[in-house]
């Protein structure tokens, strides 16, 4: 038996929304990856983190199928929890890179070149009504991340998340690592509104990094 955290990452101002995240803090305690994969598939969230080591920031990222190399809300989570619980991380290590981490007293940030989000494709639609409206998930094949300017000179967009992998996540309600993708392709700072309330904060860096951040809230403690 072991400690989960269940957080909320990218959680909206009002405190809404936000993408459920679990992570192991000890992760000694489910080792080898079918162990992880198998409580990744009970827990059922899009993601859960497997950290092996606190001060060095080495860790594991699992969806309910497979092993990922990078993903951005549960970077985002675990710097946060790491620095509520240990101190705050200068970096955090998944298996894709080193990644910088910060924090601004509200927000926690990670930045990470766009090319380790890479596969998740971008489809721009005329108006905020036209994402909302879309089915889930919409019609097609791969990863569809759907946006629309809600305030095009503010940088404000209105985005949904398909995966279109199969398996229980048809929508995902904040998505760090497709935020990045956007950001790239556009070249500039974005306020993203995604799902039903979350908020994802987004700059391009030097050297072809993007940082992404938000606001990361604990929803319970549990023995798994």
């Amino acid at each position: 038996m072991t400690e989960l955290h269940v957080l909320r990452v990218f959680c909206g101002p009002d405190g809404s929304g936000g993408n459920l995240l679990g992570v192991v803090l000890d992760g000694a305690a489910v080792a080898g990856e079918p162990a992880r994969l198998a409580l990744t598939a009970e827990l059922g969230f899009s993601e859960t983190v497997f950290v092996d080591d606190p001060e060095g920031g080495t860790l594991d990222i699992y969806t309910p199928g497979l092993r990922m190399s990078f993903a951005g809300h549960p970077l985002v989570g675990t710097a946060w929890l790491l620095r509520t619980t240990h101190a705050a991380p200068g970096v955090l290590r998944p298996p894709a890179g080193d990644v910088r981490c910060r924090w601004d007293g509200e927000f926690d940030w990670i930045a990470a070149p766009a090319a380790w989000a890479a596969g998740r494709g971008t489809g721009r639609y005329g108006t905020v009504a036209e994402v909302d409206a879309l089915p889930a998930p919409p019609p097609g094949t791969g990863w569809l991340y759907a946006w629309a300017w809600a305030d095009e000179q503010a940088g404000r967009v209105r985005a949904r998340a398909f995966p279109r992998r199969g398996g229980a996540i048809v929508e995902d309600e904040a998505t760090g690592a497709a935020a990045i993708v956007l950001t790239a392709e556009l070249g500039r700072p974005l306020d993203i509104r995604q799902g039903v309330g979350s908020r994802i904060l987004t700059r391009p860096l030097p050297g072809g990094l993007v940082e992404v951040g938000g606001r990361t809230e604990l929803v319970e403690v549990r023995r798994v």
